[in-house]
């Protein structure tokens, strides 16, 4: 019996895939997430040149804010005012994708918890703590479930 990677005529190089380049969720408020993602997570909002000049006039018109991690991991959103959830429960996962997560320093993770709290972000799971670090999980503006996490001390 052939393995699962042996039915494929080509494939890449381990390392060939350096790093995540970005992220692009859809959002239906632009100034709820730019909000949550900008001034609540504390994620840096490219601004004039740093836009992508492939962006540039989808941001001029409101419709993609742009945000970076200290890493250089880009968080597009791309206002989609029509969006909605396909489950009103936003404990259903309602995408492939399960969550984004952002790591932090242990000696941070307490307080970016108190940040979630003081803001009233609502908590979904967590903090947790496990064999790979602490975790704490809520959700966006648009129900997107999002991590913090950190590496065990």
């Amino acid at each position: 019996m052939r393995s699962h990677l042996q039915s494929f005529k080509s494939v890449l190089a381990r390392g060939n895939l350096r790093r995540i380049h970005h992220i692009a969720l859809n959002v239906k408020d632009m100034q709820a997430s730019r909000h949550f993602y900008g001034a609540i997570l504390g994620l840096h909002e490219l601004v004039g040149e740093q836009i992508p000049r492939t962006l540039a006039k989808l941001v001029a018109e409101g419709k993609v804010a742009n945000f970076e991690t200290p890493d250089g991991t880009v968080v597009d959103l791309f206002w989609e005012p029509d969006l909605l959830p396909p489950d009103p429960n936003p404990d259903c996962t309602f995408t492939r994708a399960y969550h984004l997560a952002f790591d932090i320093t242990p000696e941070l993770f307490d307080r970016a918890v108190q940040v979630l709290r003081d803001n009233e972000i609502a908590i979904a799971h967590g903090p947790v703590t496990r064999p790979t670090g602490r975790g704490v999980y809520f959700y966006d503006p648009d129900g997107f479930m999002v991590e913090i996490r950190c590496d065990p001390v």
